[in-house]
């Protein structure tokens, strides 16, 4: 039974004992079960209303998932820098990636004089120095992968080779 249908109930109670509707106890129990009748009627709606949003909710999801798999499908990239940081959106026959491809990530740097943890981009690596912003130990950096004739995720796509 749900709550409509038991405050129904009540109400069919309250008539069937013949509540005088002339005195106080009376008057306040009926007004208690019309109160509890428009409260019944509302949580309905709200169910209701509840049930329908929850269905709007989950073709939403389900949409946002299509989305999101078409979006970061990687299907169609190349396997050529799955080792290296490269993001790049060559496909099969393409071997070359640019240098545009690169996202920008942070590297750990430890500086060797105060012990402190520096964060600092391909930018500020290849620039090759910096003082540590902690006690100013001036730091320089050799960020090579090797030989220039390899790429440093062995798929012979030069997408890691240093510009001379």
């Amino acid at each position: 039974m749900n709550i409509t249908e038991k405050v129904s109930y009540l109400k069919g109670l309250a008539e069937g004992l013949d509540i005088d509707k002339n005195t106080k106890e009376g008057k306040l129990l009926l007004a208690v079960i019309d109160t509890l009748e428009d409260v019944a009627f509302s949580i309905e709606d709200m169910e209701e209303n509840v049930d329908e949003i929850s269905e709007q909710v989950d073709l939403l999801d389900e949409e946002v998932e299509m989305i999101e798999e078409d979006l970061y499908e990687d299907d169609d990239d190349c396997d050529c820098c799955d080792e290296c940081d490269c993001d790049c959106d060559c496909d099969e026959d393409d071997d070359e990636c640019s240098e545009d491809d690169f996202d920008d990530e942070l590297y750990e740097v430890k500086c060797p004089a105060c012990g402190d943890t520096i964060y600092v981009d391909d930018g500020m690596i290849e620039e090759g120095e910096m003082d540590c912003p902690n006690c100013g130990e001036h730091l320089e950096f050799d960020f090579s992968y090797g030989d220039d004739d390899e790429c440093c995720c062995d798929c012979d796509c030069d997408c890691c080779e240093d510009e001379e």
